[in-house]
């Protein structure tokens, strides 16, 4: 694993012909969710069975949380006693919100991409973009608002947001491989929200692969494997 830094982000990169991201192969860039320290997901790169010289690049999200979270960030701040309290009541969240920070967040993600391209020789016709809880969320909000034709997308107990400004773009970007993944029993994003979700991107014209598990906020065995056969079928056309 080698430690960089690509755009303004600093990054783990797993994989490739030397383990440290080196040679020619395709990039999968996963982003972690809010709260997760910056290498959350990085053992993801010893489970998933990817193709051979693949590079696995694991973003730190820009926000330090402080000592409540142990070391977490995220990519835009979130009040969990407001959110928890308004769940115990049973309010349905606000779809149309766009979080606070997102934009900065997009721009964080984008300056990435570019240097992926730019310093690993990764096109996006190479690259699958995804990851975890917010930053599932934010891999989406990124490829919705992006002319790269990524390889894929992997969308891992995410949600819906800014529904509104998400709108008008689902259609253009149908053309994505997508594979979503969500727990039915997850207790921080309700199951229902992703699969509205994934019924509005397939409204949309989007064919998503569709990984429901009995389970909470987690990535089990099944998804890592639905993820790695993902990976084999859209990077090797790459």
């Amino acid at each position: 694993m080698k430690l960089s830094k690509l755009g303004d982000l600093r990054v783990r990169i797993v994989g490739g012909a030397d383990g440290e991201g080196g040679g020619s192969g395709p990039v999968v860039v996963l982003l972690h969710g809010f709260g997760a320290p910056g290498d959350d997901l990085v053992s993801l790169a010893g489970a998933l069975n990817a193709p051979a010289g693949t590079r696995f690049v694991f973003p730190e999200a820009p926000i330090e949380l402080g000592p409540m979270y142990m070391g977490g960030r995220a990519w835009w701040n979130i009040d969990l006693e407001e959110r928890m309290r308004r769940q115990a009541l049973g309010e349905a969240r606000d779809l149309a919100e766009v979080p606070e920070g997102l934009s900065e967040a997009r721009a964080h993600v984008n300056a990435l991409l570019e240097a992926v391209e730019r310093d690993l020789h990764a096109p996006p016709a190479k690259t699958v973009l995804g990851g975890f809880s917010q930053g599932a969320m934010l891999s989406l909000d990124v490829a919705l608002r992006s002319s790269r034709t990524f390889a894929g997308l992997v969308l891992m107990s995410g949600t819906h947001i800014a529904k509104e400004e998400w709108a008008p773009l689902l259609k253009a970007r149908a053309h994505l491989p997508l594979l979503m993944s969500h727990g039915s029993e997850d207790p921080v994003l309700p199951f229902k929200v992703s699969s509205d979700l994934r019924d509005t991107l397939v409204a949309a014209g989007w064919s998503v692969e569709w990984i429901p598990f009995r389970g909470g906020h987690g990535i089990p065995g099944n998804v890592t494997q639905a993820v790695s056969t993902f990976l084999g079928k859209h990077l090797a056309q790459g």
